[in-house]
């Protein structure tokens, strides 16, 4: 049965279910001395999304037979980085912004003193999840390894500070693939390759398919997000569409029409099903790749 965009719709709502789930119950609101801190961290955790990263996690820990506790405790650690990621975007200092999947961005609601304190104890929180499994020696330091170097200077915090830069000129195109491959790839990345991590026995030739599918499809992500900025409504994203063509930011659609975008994110989904081909054998991940490309929110 050739798998469609409704089965991973499907999928990514059991997925999304499953990991709030398990967020919800590894960040409990139960300390009443902490509960101005924890408040804020599971509002902006809980909100929902659309949980790709933990998506991406859990199936590459089936494509090699990984631990499924694994999984969930690395996909909570990779949403624990956005979602801090989110938080901190979304300030004044940032991009100012006050809605956030369709919620009142966390600032709004609880100041943004707190706000802060809020990201910064997710992304603490995060590397304290990676300890949660039974992952010993190497691998262990191989997973801390890849979250901070994602999480980090290198990825996406490199990829913030290009984008905040980016504000006051216009780059390249070579520069704008630079700061997407930091700030919104490097999880992508990392998420796929923790997956590949949840195995007993690592297994590095897929770990290198893995981490060529991520680079295209993490491309594909900004793409389609550069689209709907333009295309999109508040309905339907959940944030505020325009701000880029407002502010006069560089995207995708600085050098490309919408329909040179679009043939570039073809292109770019066709290398990442080309990567994961000899290991995909249900057509998740080969689904989950058009899913990306076609998405409209």
């Amino acid at each position: 049965m050739q798998m469609t965009s409704e089965h991973i719709s499907g999928m990514l709502r059991e997925c999304a279910e499953k990991t709030t789930a398990y967020l919800d119950a590894v960040l409990p609101d139960a300390d009443p001395a902490l509960s101005a801190i924890v408040r804020p961290m599971r509002y902006s955790l809980l909100a929902g999304g659309k949980r790709i990263r933990p998506f991406l996690v859990q199936s590459f820990a089936a494509l090699s037979g990984g631990e499924q506790d694994t999984a969930l405790a690395f996909s909570a650690a990779l949403e624990m980085v956005h979602t801090y990621s989110l938080i901190h975007d979304d300030l004044p200092c940032m991009d100012d912004d006050d809605l956030r999947r369709g919620m009142p961005t966390n600032h709004k609601v609880f100041g943004e003193a707190t706000a802060v304190l809020a990201g910064d104890a997710l992304l603490t929180e995060a590397f304290r999840m990676l300890t949660l499994p039974t992952l010993r020696g190497e691998t262990l330091g191989c997973a801390v390894r890849l979250l901070s170097e994602a999480a980090g200077y290198r990825g996406m915090v490199g990829g913030q500070i290009m984008d905040l830069a980016a504000e006051h000129r216009r780059i390249t195109r070579e520069e704008l693939l630079r700061l997407h491959a930091c700030k919104t790839g490097a999880l992508i990345r990392a998420a796929c390759l923790l997956g590949c991590l949840c195995s007993p026995e690592p297994d590095e030739a897929l770990q290198q398919a893995a981490d060529r599918y991520a680079a295209s499809v993490g491309l594909v992500f900004q793409i389609v997000d550069d689209l709907l900025d333009v295309e999109g409504t508040a309905a339907r994203l959940g944030k505020t569409p325009g701000k880029d063509a407002a502010s006069g930011k560089t995207t995708f659609l600085t050098f490309d029409t919408p329909g040179q975008a679009r043939d570039e994110a073809r292109r770019l989904t066709d290398e990442a099903v080309c990567a994961i081909a000899p290991y995909d054998r249900e057509g998740t991940l080969t689904a989950f790749a058009f899913y990306l490309l076609e998405r409209d929110c």
